[in-house]
């Protein structure tokens, strides 16, 4: 249950993005479904080799390399799921990552508490 609330909170977060971020562009919610796995998959595999090759440079910057690999992450999402799902360069990329990983991080928070 807990995996289905998270894919669901994670596609709502993308539909949330998608308007807030100039760029960043999800059609609708079986699209935002669908990248929301596209994009889980991407970084539980190559963002995850990623994010482990790159961590001196992320410690060196205090995290703010994380940003760059998400926003690399998003851009690879985006060329296999176009049109439902595209960003329109690095700026809209890394601009996405960043409201993206503040959007999730409040939807969880909010389905934590409202689950008490």
């Amino acid at each position: 249950m807990r995996l289905l609330l998270n894919w669901l909170l994670s596609a709502v977060a993308l539909l949330i993005v998608s308007y807030l971020v100039p760029g960043f562009h999800v059609e609708g919610l079986k699209e935002a479904l669908i990248a929301a796995v596209v994009i889980g998959l991407i970084n539980a595999t190559l963002g995850l080799l990623l994010k482990v090759i790159t961590l001196p440079l992320t410690l060196l910057t205090l995290g703010v390399f994380w940003w760059v690999v998400n926003a690399f992450m998003l851009m690879l999402a985006s060329k296999f799921l176009a049109p439902g799902f595209w960003v329109g360069g690095f700026f809209a990329a890394f601009l996405g990552a960043i409201v993206l990983s503040l959007v999730n991080l409040v939807l969880r928070k909010l389905a934590d508490e409202v689950s008490k």
